[in-house]
């Protein structure tokens, strides 16, 4: 059990921000909007400032909406960083203007707040605190401020418009922070994310650092079994997990292992771990006694095996009330801060002790691939009634968005029995003749959101051939999908100024069996990507990416026939969409499979 500190708040003068940060932050809510539910364009904005990160949200039992958030005048890593709380009680379409949790000129860091809703509506935050204003390393060099000190927090009883005085958290000194640059005496840690519960018990993650900036990271969480009851500040438990010297690593994965995220797991003491890594894909880690013990951790890939890439952002869990869970990636594997949009969601579901994750779908994408404001990341779920909202920010504005339940739905339902969707079908030809013109009754352009096809190819032998290709249109744009080096399938989109290219993975097409490949075309994403027998193709590592950018060049494209090439091969079953699809349903064609045969999603 932990006796709290408790340290006096202190007075200092409130800082405000110039008008003109809140224009410029806020232009890119202001743009002009388009349809499509998944566009950054689309959300309600929390709030502007010159950064903020974090928009944590937590529901209180008469509904309204408490977010707390990290921001500042200035940008990450500035001095003047501080926590703040706002509220909506309109399901984030509107929001009252920040209260300071922790103030703006006491000129103290405090950085990463973690809300917390207890059983009788009382909101605490979890937060790191430059409590001993310590601004250079032993040696003198200035460094940033906002990732060691104090682990603190703060509660409200009033859903955020006042906050109670500060309490300091004991932190057990493990090893990490006995050879840490400060040798102990500054312990170096952040969290992200917001705490989780099961019944009357409540972990939340963070990750520790053994050396400056960013580096030699390890997991650790804090326990308490009486927090969502116990009123008496002073009566709450706390415990450091896992037990022993040493956190939630594995050597193996490198020195970047950080941002660290749970949730309880339906099985009895069960919690789930992710966190990122700089290998081009995050990791994953199993405790089946409450967190006390972890399993080595691993490199996460999907359910049939393949690898689920992410770079160096965070990879966000989350587990719903249905017992399902979602993960928030970025589809790519970069080893840096890069590459954050589009946003992609993987659906997670418990067999077996284990989680299965699903094929992703876009979840959010944006015009702005700058670094600078084109990157989304921390984001949360609010689920209320059946409905989902997800928020995010791309560090200088927090927005929140509605997600359809359906959306969701699908990706979990790729572990159920598939059922053939005919949405949005145009054409369909069963066996086509190893050449043949298909006209199709319907035209293939961009108006419906983007179009795809599908179909099964059993391949003779390798080697450059034309599979599948379209007519000339009246300004050039045309699209074919060839058979290339490497035992490819390489997708090609040109229109009279460029084109756009992408590959299956290497050496996955084998001769003289049935492979299963789908191409997706989404015009409001500006996106287009292939599946390979139900899974996504990201190049097998060789690439960076598991998707192509469309840009505006193929806004007028229109296509009105195909033709089925020459090739040691055959195709069947093709069919083409005149509308944008989800990797979802053409996962379900694949499971469902040939008349002769279906197949599983898992890899056991």
């Amino acid at each position: 059990m932990h006796t709290n500190t408790h340290i006096p708040n202190r007075m200092y003068k409130r800082s405000t921000s110039t008008l003109f940060l809140f224009l410029v932050c806020g232009t890119l809510i202001c743009q002009a909007q388009t349809g499509d539910w998944r566009s950054i364009l689309n959300g309600q904005r929390i709030y502007a400032h010159g950064y903020i990160d974090q928009p944590y949200i937590v529901q209180t039992r008469d509904g309204t909406w408490v977010c707390t958030f990290t921001t500042s005048p200035g940008k990450e890593g500035d001095q003047v960083q501080y926590i703040v709380a706002t509220s909506s009680v309109d399901q984030g379409k509107t929001w009252t203007d920040p209260i300071e949790i922790e103030a703006a000129g006491n000129g103290i860091e405090a950085s990463w707040a973690m809300p917390l809703i207890t059983n009788f509506d009382r909101i605490y935050v979890f937060y790191t605190y430059n409590g001993d204003t310590v601004r250079n390393m032993p040696d003198g060099r200035p460094i940033r401020s906002d990732t060691h000190g104090w682990y603190c927090y703060r509660y409200s009883e009033d859903k955020g418009k006042t906050w109670s005085e500060r309490y300091r958290m004991d932190m057990r000194q493990t090893a990490v922070d006995r050879s840490n640059d400060f040798s102990g005496e500054v312990q170096m840690f952040w969290g992200i994310g917001k705490p989780v519960t099961k019944e009357n018990d409540m972990w939340f993650s963070f990750t520790k650092l053994g050396k400056y900036f960013l580096q030699d990271g390890e997991g650790w969480i804090y326990h308490s079994d009486n927090i969502l009851t116990e009123p008496d500040v002073s009566k709450v438990n706390w415990r450091l997990l896992p037990e022993g010297d040493h956190g939630i690593k594995n050597a193996a994965l490198g020195s970047v292992q950080e941002e660290f995220n749970i949730q309880p797991m339906n099985i009895a003491g069960g919690l789930y771990c992710v966190y990122r890594t700089t290998l081009g894909q995050p990791a994953h880690s199993y405790s089946y006694d409450e967190g006390k013990t972890w399993t080595s951790p691993e490199l996460m890939r999907y359910a049939n095996g393949m690898p689920l890439r992410n770079p160096r952002a965070c990879p966000r869990l989350w587990k719903c009330e249905n017992g399902n869970y979602l993960l928030w990636y970025h589809n790519n594997g970069g080893r840096d801060y890069s590459h954050r949009n589009p946003v992609w969601v993987s659906g997670g579901v418990e067999k077996n002790g284990r989680i299965y994750w699903s094929q992703p779908e876009i979840l959010i994408h944006g015009p702005d691939r700058s670094y600078d404001t084109g990157r989304f990341s921390y984001p949360d779920l609010v689920e209320s009634d059946g409905r989902y909202w997800i928020s995010t920010t791309q560090k200088t504005t927090a927005t929140v968005h509605e997600v359809p339940a359906s959306f969701f739905e699908r990706l979990w339902g790729q572990f159920d029995e598939p059922a053939l969707e005919r949405v949005g079908l145009i054409t369909e030809s069963e066996r086509p003749a190893p050449v043949k013109k298909i006209r199709l009754k319907e035209p293939l352009t961009m108006r419906e959101g983007g179009f795809a096809l599908d179909f099964w190819i059993n391949l003779e032998s390798y080697g450059d051939a034309t599979v599948l290709k379209s007519g000339v249109t009246r300004k050039g744009g045309s699209f074919t999908l060839a058979i290339t080096e490497g035992e490819r399938l390489t997708f090609s989109l040109t229109n009279e100024r460029d084109t756009v290219t992408m590959s299956s993975d290497m050496n996955r097409l084998q001769l003289q069996k049935e492979h299963h490949i789908a191409v997706l075309v989404d015009g409001d994403a500006g996106i287009c990507y292939m599946l390979l027998d139900g899974s996504i193709s990201d190049g097998g590592g060789e690439e960076l990416f598991g998707f192509s950018w469309l840009d505006s060049l193929f806004e007028n494209l229109k296509v009105k026939d195909l033709v089925v090439g020459e090739f040691p091969g055959a195709i069947n079953n093709l069919r083409v969409y005149g509308q944008q699809m989800f990797t979802s349903q053409f996962v379900g064609i694949y499971r469902k499979g040939l008349p002769t045969k279906g197949v599983s999603l898992m890899n056991e």
